[in-house]
């Protein structure tokens, strides 16, 4: 049985050790406060759109199976509009170097506890498919 594995990419860090696995790349489409605000988020989906070429180039380039979309601006909601038509086994949550440590792990730990999945971050290993 193939594992699925739901990648939200926040950055341009690809996660290893994902041959043999069915990657869905999820790219929020993160905006400044006043560009949402004014309903501007042309730029973040453009954004969005060229991180979400770029990872899936180099996840492909390794012979993984991968596809992906831009998500929604909350990273929290992305991960669970893709849970509804992609059936992972666990989500991994890749860094923005802009982001300090502390938002990072604050971002991991909600989505440990929102969603009934093992939720990683790129440096721990991944767990085996039973």
């Amino acid at each position: 049985m193939r594992k699925h594995v739901l990648v939200l990419a926040l950055g341009e860090q690809v996660p290893s050790g994902l041959s043999g696995t069915e990657v869905l790349v999820v790219v929020p489409a993160l905006n400044s406060w006043l560009r949402y605000w004014f309903s501007d988020e042309d730029p973040a989906r453009r954004r969005a759109s060229e991180r979400l070429t770029t990872t899936l180039e180099r996840l492909r380039r390794r012979g993984v199976r991968a596809f992906g979309r831009v998500g929604d601006a909350d990273p929290l909601q992305a991960i669970a509009d893709a849970l509804r038509t992609f059936p992972a086994d666990e989500i991994i949550v890749t860094g923005r170097p802009e982001l300090e440590n502390r938002r990072s792990r604050d971002l991991v730990a909600r989505a440990r506890s929102r969603f009934a999945l093992p939720v990683l971050e790129p440096a721990e290993p991944l767990r085996q498919a039973a």
